[in-house]
């Protein structure tokens, strides 16, 4: 079992950003997955950066996936993503049709990211055909689908498998910019509010209760989710690799302690289990859903800012 990098969902600095995959790079990790895949507005950093931390990765022995966006701008980023189908270097990631057909039309392989939202073992066979070798999961399925697929996948050579096993969970995607909207500012002329939020834009139910992050057109759950205690149970369903969504901080920390549960040591829960992966202690540990959580642990970042504490920048709804 490998571990892999996912891409930095967030709006960080170009400085933080290349701080933290400089640091990245000495830790225990396989692969790494790299580019910009919620908007193609962030810009931070140049193609000529991300080749650059791609080489260097590449020349440390790790696998190197480029990404690409969710939601593609069919004006904005379409010669963004033939630049990087075409990059005749390292693998891709597609995560929208856009992207699959230009691989297609390629004859190349490629990563079938989260975003395809591949639900069954026809689905996974008609993206294989096209040229996937690898299958990601993405947050809606577990246990019971994975043992599903392997079921009726029998006699048959299936992709490698991929499952994300740290982070929050990523729950939607819209053309509409949720943390422009909730700045009071039009997705246009944006300002790139989301840098403020270096982990989402907490967002509270009614009662004051963390549900939700917003991150620029996507949606995310309040919970960080926390697999290692059921990497016993992802090895024996033939899980290939474990992705780690990076945090601000502490990240580090959470490569070792996967790689630690990986080479069999027995490691404790610090973020929720979740439903979709129910094993031995999923009743002893805080189960969290698609949203929130209940009895959130107290490691988990729960720092929510309220609508009122944001009332002078302007926000709007949600």
């Amino acid at each position: 079992m490998r571990l892999s990098l996912a891409p930095v969902p967030y709006a960080w600095s170009r400085a933080d950003l290349l701080r933290f995959y400089e640091e990245a790079i000495h830790w225990p990790l396989d692969g790494v997955v790299l580019g910009e895949y919620v908007c193609g507005k962030r810009r931070e950093l140049r193609r000529e950066d991300w080749w650059a931390i791609a080489e260097a990765w590449a020349a440390s022995g790790r696998e190197v996936v480029l990404t690409t966006p969710v939601l593609p701008d069919p004006d904005a980023d379409i010669q963004h993503l033939r630049r990087v189908v075409g990059n005749g270097r390292f693998s891709v990631e597609a995560n929208d049709l856009t992207s699959v057909a230009l691989l297609r039309k390629r004859s190349l392989s490629f990563v079938g990211g989260p975003g395809l939202n591949l639900y069954n073992h026809r689905d996974v066979a008609l993206f294989q055909r096209a040229g996937m070798t690898r299958w990601v999961l993405n947050p809606e399925q577990g246990r019971k689908d994975l043992a599903d697929f392997r079921r009726y996948s029998e006699g048959t050579s299936p992709p490698e498998v991929e499952v994300v096993a740290w982070g929050r969970s990523a729950l939607a995607y819209s053309p509409r910019c949720f943390s422009a909207r909730a700045a009071g500012a039009p997705k246009d002329d944006c300002r790139f509010v989301c840098r403020d939020w270096p982990e989402g834009l907490p967002v509270r139910t009614r009662d004051g209760v963390p549900f939700l992050r917003l991150n620029g057109v996507e949606v995310q759950s309040e919970t960080l989710y926390d697999l290692a205690p059921e990497i016993p149970l992802l090895k024996q369903l033939g899980v290939s690799l474990l992705r780690l969504v990076p945090q601000p901080e502490g990240t580090a920390d959470i490569v070792s302690r996967f790689r630690l549960a990986i080479a069999g040591a027995s490691v404790p829960r610090v973020g929720a289990a979740s439903r979709y992966w129910p094993s031995a202690d999923a009743g002893k540990a805080p189960v969290a859903g698609a949203g929130g959580t209940r009895d959130a642990p107290a490691s988990s970042p729960q720092v929510a800012a309220s609508r009122s504490e944001k009332e002078g920048r302007g926000d709007g709804g949600a």
